[in-house]
């Protein structure tokens, strides 16, 4: 092998000089032609030509350094064009049109849009109005309405008002578009006229007050949607829902109410409208009425699950709105152990009702003035679709009405910024948007006349309606009393019966309720509770 390498290294070496000899010979040759040619010395003849030499070299790399060159400077230019078109054309559109300084300082400071941006003063319309002054603008390209409404607080600042003076409205049309409102003075100053019958019959659903423009502000619908209603005490908060239950007697269509009234007066303008109205702050009585509209519900969703079986349509019900005025008095207990079981069952039964009972079309209103941490427990409050909160001291008792993510959801209202000498003032927080309202305080003769209207035409509806089975009027009889519990010699005379035998009298009784009757310290009859567990297993 070493033999092999070293006879191809000399065959190389001897390749290479014969190759240098022959260059050699060439040069030899043209220099002697050159010589002989221009009749020059040996010396002057080399010279001549190593300077020819030299001279083509340095114009040969002249010429590619030339060409180099051109070829660069080309792209350099057209990117240098590009870039000066990119920024000639924003700047000169800026030069062109004007800034509208007010906007785009106070959008610019909050953090709103960038530096470099403005809000064009063409793209913007400022009015009058009476309550404040409104600006009608465009966002910059890349911005949106989202961007404005994440820092209404910041803005509000930048404009020298608080957060409660602006009113935010996006256009939907264009993303870009935002309609701000600058109140002159603190919401609510001037108090608006209560609405009449025709306003509330026109709004698209459910009022619950005055914006602080003085347009109507509420709910679309109670259909699979309940109601979380706080705040502190004397802060307008049953005058408020007064209005609301007013408002769904002459809009909301035929609908059935239940009323629990914890104030012992607060909802008594309502009782003649109510299915069942109770006056009474006894968690026992607030159980009643949720076993009661449980198995209501749990009926409902029978006769769906029999419907779908039988591909047949599903049943329309009646809508049941269930309202309690100081609901957190329901769920407390004196620190026993049957008071302590019983708040826990009343928690679970609550639950269960404002969450499992919507798709069969019974909502829930619960009203509390103590929003504290425990008042209300998580696991019901955690079920309300529409939430609002009054006065409040801190913003933490806020959280308790509102959801304990509401301060990092969109354009958020701090309850506690609110006026308490203001009555009736509330942030609605209802999908996902949070609105500052005021409750109608309507007169006391508006009120009865309504409810004494919606009475009429249900009395004349019951009349059309089929009639009431035994068992269903007696339930009602023994409601009306405001008894528990009643001897058969007592209601047989309500129910038509005039036997005065009192064993042939509760032997016709039985027959005709269906139901045996029961015994007490008191004698022979029917618990209100047996006839009610009876008639729910019959419907």
């Amino acid at each position: 092998m070493g033999k092999q390498k070293n006879a191809q290294v000399s065959d190389d070496l001897a390749g290479q000089t014969a190759g240098a000899i022959g260059i050699l010979a060439i040069a030899f040759g043209v220099l002697a032609a050159i010589k002989d040619k221009l009749g020059l010395s040996w010396p002057a003849t080399v010279l001549l030509t190593a300077g020819a030499l030299v001279a083509l070299g340095y114009g040969a790399w002249r010429l590619r350094t030339f060409v180099q060159q051109r070829w660069a400077c080309e792209p350099q230019a057209a990117q240098q064009e590009t870039a000066v078109s990119l920024l000639e054309g924003p700047e000169a559109e800026v030069e062109q049109v004007p800034a509208h300084p007010e906007l785009t300082a106070a959008l610019t400071t909050a953090g709103v849009i960038g530096r470099e941006q403005v809000i064009r003063a063409d793209e913007v319309t400022v009015t009058d109005m009476p309550t404040g002054t409104l600006y009608d603008f465009l966002v910059p390209k890349g911005r949106t309405y989202e961007d404005v409404e994440k820092r209404l607080g910041t803005v509000a600042g930048m404009f020298g008002v608080t957060r409660l003076h602006l009113t935010m409205e996006r256009s939907r049309d264009n993303e870009r578009r935002v309609k701000l409102l600058k109140l002159h003075e603190p919401p609510f100053t001037t108090p608006f006229p209560a609405p009449t019958r025709q306003e509330i019959e026109a709004y698209p659903g459910v009022p619950f007050g005055h914006d602080v423009t003085g347009r109507l502000a509420g709910v679309p619908t109670f259909d699979k949607a309940s109601l979380l209603v706080a705040g502190m005490t004397q802060m307008g908060k049953t005058t408020l829902v007064n209005g609301i239950i007013t408002c769904l007697l002459i809009a909301y269509g035929e609908f059935e109410m239940y009323l629990l009234d914890g104030k012992f007066c607060g909802l008594t303008k309502f009782e003649k409208k109510a299915v069942r109205y109770e006056s009474s702050d006894d968690p026992a009585v607030f159980e009643d009425m949720v076993d009661e509209l449980n198995a209501r519900s749990d009926n409902r969703y029978a006769k769906i699950k029999e419907a779908i079986q039988n591909r047949q349509p599903a049943p329309k019900f009646t809508p049941v709105i269930f309202i309690v005025d100081e609901a957190a008095d329901f769920f407390a207990h004196d620190e026993s152990k049957e008071g302590k079981e019983q708040a826990r069952r009343i928690a679970e039964k609550t639950r269960s009702l404002v969450s499992k009972s919507l798709e069969s079309g019974i909502s829930s209103v619960l009203m509390t003035q103590r929003p504290s941490t425990n008042a209300i427990p998580v696991m019901v409050r955690d079920q309300f679709l529409y939430r609002m909160c009054l006065y409040v001291a801190s913003a933490g008792t806020a959280k308790v009405a509102l959801g304990d993510t509401y301060f990092e959801t969109v354009a958020p209202i701090n309850p506690a910024l609110l006026d308490p000498d203001i009555k009736g003032q509330a942030v609605l927080f209802a999908n996902g948007r949070s609105t500052l309202i005021r409750g109608f305080n309507f007169e006391d003769q508006f009120i009865w006349s309504v409810v004494d209207e919606a009475t009429v035409k249900q009395q004349e509806k019951t009349l059309a309606d089929p009639p009431k089975s035994p068992i269903e009027r007696a339930i009602e009889i023994m409601r009306n009393e405001g008894v528990d519990f009643m001897r058969s010699v007592d209601l047989a005379p309500h129910l038509g019966i005039t036997e005065t035998d009192p064993t042939e009298c509760g032997k016709r009784l039985s027959a005709l309720l269906g139901v045996s009757a029961g015994r007490n310290a008191r004698g022979r009859g029917y618990k209100l509770d047996d006839l009610t567990t009876a008639a729910r297993t019959s419907s």
